[in-house]
């Protein structure tokens, strides 16, 4: 049975596009807060970083939150299942041993919405890194430790 109240939708419709720029949402498992502490969130970060070393995304912006994270990419090589699948698995492997546990850290599935051509991609990117302001965590995006996005 799916974490999700409809996690099965999550894949109805998915296309991976090579070139396409992507949202991309992953939440915890039962919303778990794990990224309250910013140490955590780097390590998720690293993985972002690793995914556009190994070029198969370019990473425009992204924001950690306490229980989920918001990844707006561009995919090169490589599908979006792929790309997802691996993050969430190797940071769930690195995340899992800096808190010494071997539990469920994701969600099953993710949520994905490409955008497109017309769009306002900095639009789009303001959107992501202001979630801990929206959220109250912070009064100035400058005050948060987990996000970035390319124009900074």
């Amino acid at each position: 049975m799916s974490s999700t109240p409809q996690g099965h939708r999550l894949r109805y419709g998915r296309h991976s596009e090579h070139g396409r720029i992507y949202l991309l949402t992953a939440v915890t498992y039962q919303r778990e807060p794990f990224f309250k502490d910013w140490r955590v969130g780097r390590l998720l970060v690293h993985e972002f970083r690793r995914a556009q070393e190994s070029g198969k995304a370019t990473s425009i912006a992204w924001v950690v939150m306490p229980d989920h994270f918001h990844w707006l990419v561009e995919l090169h090589n490589g599908d979006l299942p792929k790309l997802m699948r691996t993050a969430k698995s190797l940071s769930a492997r690195v995340i899992n041993q800096h808190l010494g546990r071997a539990d469920r850290l994701w969600q099953k599935g993710y949520f994905d919405r490409a955008l497109r051509k017309e769009e306002d991609l900095k639009a789009a990117a303001r959107y992501v890194i202001a979630n801990p302001l929206r959220a109250g965590l912070v009064s100035h995006i400058g005050e948060y430790p987990l996000w970035d996005a390319i124009w900074i």
